[in-house]
């Protein structure tokens, strides 16, 4: 009479893809990034050029 348990049932690993990664759309393509602005708001422009100016451009 064994008392050891049966092994739990491991589950499927993930299928390896050999797709091209740059063929599919990745959230860099859809997220909000560089260059694009909401509505142009000439106070807030200012601010945030004065927020990311480079401490040696002062």
């Amino acid at each position: 009479m064994s008392t050891t348990p049966e092994p739990e049932p491991r589950a499927p690993r993930p299928a390896l893809v050999f797709d091209d990664p740059l063929d599919q759309q990745s959230s860099d393509d859809t997220d909000r990034g560089w260059g694009e602005r909401s509505e142009g708001d000439s106070a807030a422009d200012l601010k945030r050029f004065l927020d990311e100016k480079p401490p040696h451009h002062l």
